[in-house]
């Protein structure tokens, strides 16, 4: 990604202050109620469950984890384009189990039918459910005055995790992003629905192979609050500050670097590996024509700082400013 010279400070102070960072913070209420970790009981087993992560994960008896995680869609979006809403009702979750290091089993979806286009917004999650071969199971639906509202619900299956609280200063922090796509509107930026089924689930089947390698232990699906906001809240779960590299950041050419920070793709992760497992890892992900480099490092300070060239700018410090509220580990 290309800036110009002295842009750095400018476009840190936009992307500091974007809306979506606000609701994130809106977070912090649940983090205040039920606290960072859990205690949870499946099958007889106990299982300790940290806030903060993709995905909740739950440890069964053989060790294995259930993955369990939500999404709801906001209802300017599913009134804007109830397809492709309902598209990314199960490809975000499917993203968030893939991000745990896990594989998608079923999905639920809850959906109140306003005055909005409902057969659409199913057609559209038929659509994700046969390219990701995951099946809607079941789910709710109503009636209600207004907007249609949507929100769906999936699990998942892991052996071996990536969660967002095991980055560690000195690993280095890589970025993975389909670029073979377009943007469908402002942020969301489309990879999928143009790409072969096969392809598309061969590439979140990497995280869980990576998982179960045991290179990748650490890391996060690059979400609505965008790179610098999905950075900040792995960086903040792990208690620890990093260096972003932004002309090291997989871009698509020409693109604007305030949309492209502010984007959401429909493939797009961040992890923190061990330095001699770096290329390897961003083989991986380029043997399936996914864009991966590294962009950075972890560090103990705990602030995300932006870098260009010679240029740095602090984007946000964790203790001062935490986002969630699920701080680093105790």
């Amino acid at each position: 990604m290309r800036l110009e010279p002295g842009q750095l400070q400018g476009l840190t102070l936009e992307l500091a202050a974007r809306g979506e960072l606000r609701l994130k913070e809106d977070i912090q209420l649940a983090a205040k109620v039920f606290g960072r970790k859990l205690r949870s009981s499946w099958l007889g087993a106990p299982s300790e469950i940290r806030n903060g992560d993709d995905a909740a994960a739950l440890r069964a008896p053989d060790g294995s984890y259930l993955l369990f995680a939500a999404e709801g869609l906001r209802d300017d979006f599913v009134a804007a384009d109830p397809w492709f809403a309902g598209y990314c009702a199960v490809m975000v979750n499917v993203s968030d189990i893939a991000a745990m290091g896990g594989r998608p089993w079923a999905v639920v979806d809850v959906l109140f039918m306003g005055g909005g286009a409902n057969e659409r917004v199913l057609e559209g999650m038929q659509a994700a459910s046969a390219t990701f071969g995951v099946p809607v199971v079941g789910g709710h639906t109503a009636r209600v005055e207004g907007p249609t509202q949507l929100a769906a619900a999936i699990v998942g299956r892991a052996t071996s995790l990536i969660e967002s609280h095991t980055a560690r200063p000195g690993q280095l922090l890589l970025a993975a992003i389909d670029l073979r796509g377009s943007f469908r509107n402002r942020s969301a930026f489309n990879a999928a629905t143009t790409t072969a089924p096969e392809q598309l689930r061969a590439q979140l089947a990497l995280l869980p192979e990576l998982a179960e390698a045991g290179v990748v232990r650490a890391g996060k699906d690059i979400s609505n609050a965008g790179v610098c906001g999905t950075l900040f809240m792995l960086l903040e779960s792990s208690g620890v500050g990093a260096v972003l590299e932004l002309a090291a950041l997989p871009a698509p050419a020409h693109v604007d670097p305030l949309r492209w920070l502010t984007a959401f793709p429909s493939f797009g992760f961040l992890l923190a590996v061990e330095p001699d497992a770096a290329a390897a890892v961003c083989a991986r992900f380029q043997a399936l024509d996914v864009a991966a480099a590294v962009v950075g490092e972890v560090v103990a300070e705990p602030q995300l700082v932006l870098g260009y060239a010679r240029e740095r700018a602090l984007f946000r410090d964790i203790q001062a400013a935490p986002l969630t509220g699920f701080g680093g580990p105790s």
